[in-house]
């Protein structure tokens, strides 16, 4: 019994112990194993799957847009990943008051794509510093410079060669050129037009292309604004709907043996600045200039053509008859590359009208001609430029057809506007007018391309035009062949300037200097070495009050300086001469001939600048000479523009504006003149070049009084505008629609008269040009703040106080005492010799009223304001 327990109890356990090896190892059957068994991978896409419904655009990028959606897919080679290429945008279409006219260069940089995981990342490189790679510290490069990745996405396929990624969201919208501006918060509401925010259902692209060295994409961008405060002007349809075009253009960094050149303060091109991280230098600068790539055929000849000529297209949108004047004006700039050995370096074609390119195309350089409704610019010439060493890659000249045919804006001009107007005195915003030619940067980026040349010159030109009209000899008011002859001159410059500025020279304002006054009109001379310097200054129209002594009009060659910069630029030199050859070019800087000074220097806005030679609008090596025959020539015409002008069968429009350009001259002149007062001639030389001046020298005070004898004399005088009178009641704007309403549309004469006056009284009593006049008498000046204010009011009060005063000195002298107000009791910006000064001036006019003699009930009413007001101020004291 117990035996045979004991024999059930191992047959229990033993069949227990099979059951449970059975557990651990159970026989699964096999449609089990298939349905419990990990999944398969799904196979890869290919790219061919992935661009089967695509259309592909071949070259240095290939592209793949679908056909049913429009989306964009790009392939980038696996060969192309970390490397240099360059990235430029352009805008194609839009508002031109946001800058966004057809062709404006806008952005430039380099980048590169790089592969992180499953993704590809597009960086922007950073091109501001540089480093000795013989100094160890050139081995901590950029470690604090952060990094721009500007797009990153996931590719959707690769093959062995490379990968295939959509790139809407880097082209369609502003990851890579923002076209959306930013507006300051200063800026109100509505006084400025604003696009609104980006639309991308509405977005698409236009034209896609790719060549072997370049890959170029338009887009369309939309942009809704559900409650403009600003409706932009007529050339936007419904500003609550707007399209911009855009152009990404994406470049191969060319391979060659191109070396940058070094940027030098004496000669002016566009360029790039660097700061060498790995020098002590006290300037520690590789700053470099951009200029073409230039080889010549024949390295041994003095002279030779290039490899590859800078050719420029005249785009067939020009009009017929201009076409030939501006291929010989483009022509002459050979002249200034034979100083640096090229022969026939520029090259001017004309487009056919079968033409089967597209003058967007970055690959051609064209001179475009376009009819706009509101441009920003009236010719335009910016180029771009590897932003690693400034070889230039590319370039346009853009010009509208108004300013073209010399045809200011006349709307501005009817509106009371003027050129180079002053509608707030620098004592009413004291902060702001330390912040002289200061602007806001609302559109994200420096646009290079500042020039408003073609502006200036054209309401310059129509100025000659009236002059020409007026004054002409047979009676004929018509002068044709003569005004044709202008024409040509001024076509000629406005190429010449725009194409200075595509080779790489910025502004050169000081190049009207050249010529003395009696030179200016010498042709066998201008005709030798041309009217000035250079093309790249802004000048006043040389017309002549005697038309027997009448010389050219504007200059049509390159300039001396013109040729020395281009052969500072372009000579070829070996890596070993370079330095030495261009410090033999740069030992000529003192020639005057060569004299220089461009925006950075210029004076044309209160307070800017300290040179007056750095000017816009002016002629000549003596202002106030040119200056008072210009004066006399408006005074001349004036009394003869009616008969002219005030035509049978037309409105008073043209009279209107003819006159009011003339206004503009005054205007210019004033300006020019007044900046000698308190002004500092500047010199760039360095040491050793033997210069005959030094780096700073205050204009002489005997020159600065006589600036302020002409303004007192042709601008601040009593009868300055007496000419004028007869001319009022028939200054009548065109009626178009409502185009005054808000404002009544009679001519308002003193509106006009004391924006001429108070223009270069601003300059004179600028906190800036006040401070200068003190310091400089510290080494050199002797026309101190106190004689500058004494002579003002002289000039000012001194005429009249024996006699009524009329309206136009009302307005001056009550303005003249509210500036001394202000100044003597502003809390910043006027330093302690200005406010001593003008509070002893204000106890001069208030002394000299006392004696005042005043027989009409106006001009009581004046003198006791202007008690009123100098009795305030010296309380406030």
């Amino acid at each position: 019994m117990r035996k045979s327990s004991l024999l059930l109890s191992f047959a229990l356990a033993a069949t227990g112990a099979m059951a449970q090896s059975k557990k651990t190892t159970p026989v699964t059957p096999a449609a089990d194993t298939a349905k419990k068994s990990a999944p398969a991978a799904p196979a890869k896409s290919s790219i061919k799957d992935k661009v089967k419904s695509s259309r592909k655009v071949d070259g240095l990028f290939t592209l793949y847009q679908d056909t049913v959606t429009g989306s964009l897919q790009m392939y980038v080679r696996k060969d192309q990943l970390g490397k240099d290429f360059i990235y430029q945008s352009f805008s194609m279409g839009g508002p031109t008051s946001l800058f966004l006219h057809q062709n404006m260069i806008r952005a430039t940089f380099l980048f590169k794509v790089q592969k992180s995981y499953d993704r590809l990342e597009f960086l922007q490189q950073n091109t501001n510093f540089y480093y000795d790679k013989n100094n160890a510290v050139s081995k901590s490069a950029n470690v604090d410079v952060s990094d721009a990745v500007m797009f990153a996405d996931k590719f959707s396929a690769e093959d062995s060669l490379g990968y295939l990624v959509s790139v809407d969201g880097l082209l369609i919208g502003d990851k890579l050129d923002p076209v959306k501006p930013v507006f300051p918060p200063t800026i109100p509401p509505g006084a400025i037009f604003n696009l609104g925010m980006f639309n991308a259902s509405k977005s698409k692209y236009g034209l896609v292309r790719s060549f072997p060295n370049n890959t170029d994409v338009i887009v369309e961008l939309a942009y809704d604004n559900p409650m403009p405060l600003n409706g932009g002007g007529k050339d936007i349809t419904d500003a609550r709907y707007v399209r911009v075009k855009m152009q990404h253009s994406f470049l191969e960094v060319p391979e060659n043996d191109f070396r940058a050149r070094r940027d030098d303060p004496r000669v002016g091109y566009f360029g790039a600045e660097v700061d060498d991280l790995t020098s002590i230098s006290p300037t520690p600068y590789k700053d470099f200039i951009s200029r073409w790539n230039l080889v010549k055929k024949d390295p041994s000849a003095a002279i030779s053509e290039p490899v590859e000529p800078i050719v420029w297209w005249i785009e067939n949108t020009t009009p017929v008859e201009l076409r030939e004047t501006i291929k010989e004006a483009g022509e002459k700039w050979n002249e200034a590359f034979e100083k640096a050995g090229f022969k026939n370096a520029v090259v001017m074609k004309i487009m056919p009208d079968n033409a089967d390119w597209d003058p967007a195309d970055i690959r051609y350089n064209v001179i475009r001609w376009v009819s706009s409704a509101n441009p920003p610019y009236g010719a335009i010439g910016p180029s771009f430029f590897n932003p690693r060493n400034g070889q230039i890659l590319g370039a346009d000249i853009t010009v509208e057809w108004k300013s073209g045919a010399g045809t200011p804006n006349f709307d501005e001009l009817f509106n009371g506007g003027l050129t180079g107007a002053v509608t707030t005195m620098p004592w009413e915003n004291i902060e702001a007018a330390m912040k002289p030619g200061a602007t806001y940067n609302m559109f994200g980026k420096k646009h290079m391309a500042s020039c408003n040349l073609a502006n200036e010159l054209a309401t310059q030109f129509q100025s000659g035009v009236s002059a020409l009209e007026v004054l002409d000899n047979n009676g004929d008011g018509n002068s044709k062949e003569t005004i044709k002859e202008m024409h040509k001159q001024f076509l000629y410059y406005l190429i010449l300037h725009e194409m200075g500025h595509t080779l790489g020279l910025n502004h050169n304002m000081k190049a009207s200097q050249m010529l003395t006054p009696a030179q200016v009109n010498d042709k066998a001379l201008t005709a030798k070495i041309g009217l000035q310097g250079s093309v790249m200054d802004y000048p006043s129209i040389n017309v002549s009050r005697d038309r027997s002594k009448q010389g050219d009009y504007y200059t049509t060659k390159a300039g001396p300086y013109d040729l020395w910069a281009i052969e500072y630029g372009y000579t070829p030199f070996t890596a070993a001469e370079e330095e030495a050859g261009l410090r033999k070019i740069l030992a000529r800087s003192t020639d005057p001939q060569l004299t220089f000074g461009n925006d950075a220097d210029d004076m044309r806005s209160p307070g800017g600048g300290i040179d007056p030679r750095v000017m816009i609008n002016d002629m000549s090596s003596d202002m106030v000479t040119y200056a008072e025959e210009r004066f006399k020539l408006v005074n001349t015409m004036v009394p003869k523009m009616k008969a002219r002008f005030a035509r049978p069968d037309a409105s008073y429009a043209e009279l209107r504006g003819r006159y009011l350009m003339l206004q503009s001259q005054r205007m210019q002149m004033a300006n020019s003149v007044s900046r000698y007062i308190g002004g500092v001639y500047v010199d760039r030389s360095y040491p050793g070049q033997n210069a005959t001046v030094k780096p700073f020298t205050p204009v002489s005070a005997d020159y600065q009084k006589k600036a302020m004898a002409l303004l007192t004399k042709y601008i601040w005088a009593p009868n300055a505008f007496e000419t004028d009178t007869q001319l009022f009641p028939y200054l009548q704007m065109q009626r178009r629609g409502f185009n005054f309403f808000g404002s009544t549309e009679d001519y308002k004469p003193q509106n006009i008269a004391v924006t001429v006056q108070m223009s270069p009284l601003a300059q004179i009593l600028h906190p800036i040009t006040l401070s200068r006049i003190n310091n400089s008498g510290l080494y050199g000046n002797t026309y101190s703040v106190a004689d500058v204010m004494s002579d003002l009011v002289k000039g000012i009060f001194n005429e009249d106080l024996k006699t009524n005063v009329n309206l136009y000195r009302q307005n001056l002298q009550t303005e003249f005492v509210r500036g001394l107000a202000m100044i003597a009791n502003a809390p910043m910006g006027y330093d302690n010799a200005s406010k001593a000064a003008a509070v002893s001036t204000l106890k001069k006019v208030r002394a000299s009223l006392t004696t005042a003699v005043s027989t009409n009930e106006q001009s009581r009413a004046h003198r006791t304001n202007l008690n009123f007001l100098i009795d305030k101020a010296l309380a406030v004291k």
